[in-house]
């Protein structure tokens, strides 16, 4: 019998909490207890950021991260997006240069591109490769995910300036 925990957490904004194992990743109990499905397991073993999650503002594999980590954090899901039906600059961006094919991996690669951005706001060619080299396309859109970064700058950058 494995005992049980309460941990409290920020998700998207609202305080939360949920009764966790100790072996409970975040990606579980975001899915299970709070049904947000975007982040999603593929491999398992934190190699292809289908599972992408934001912990206090730095991105992590929710299928490796202990959910009794998250205890005290704010976690952000790909839901946490578009605030207001208003789609995220990167998420925009992700649309308009056609980013994605069976969408699987979109949601990580837009909050790790949130993250480069939030970070380096006019990232060059050799950046943005090395902060999505943890992300994997199996349809290999890696060209109309490349564009989309750097539409995805354009517009951030515009927007401030406005």
């Amino acid at each position: 019998m494995t005992a049980l925990r309460t941990i409290s957490f920020t998700l998207n904004g609202k305080q939360v909490s949920a009764q966790i194992a100790p072996h409970h990743s975040l990606l579980e109990v975001v899915r299970n207890d709070f049904s947000l499905y975007g982040a999603r397991e593929s491999c398992g073993q934190g190699l292809c950021g289908c599972c992408t999650l934001i912990v206090d503002g730095r991105a992590v594999s929710g299928c490796l991260y202990l959910a009794a980590f998250a205890d005290g954090a704010a976690v952000e899901t790909i839901e946490s997006l578009d605030r207001d039906n208003v789609l995220d600059p990167v998420q925009e961006a992700f649309i308009e240069e056609g980013a994605f094919q069976c969408g699987f991996c979109t949601p990580g690669f837009v909050l790790m591109v949130k993250q480069l951005l939030d970070e380096h706001p006019d990232p060059d060619d050799d950046r943005i490769r090395d902060y999505l080299s943890g992300n994997l396309c199996r349809c290999g859109a890696y060209p109309e995910i490349l564009r989309a970064v750097k539409s995805a700058a354009r517009k951030r950058r515009a927007s401030k300036a406005a």
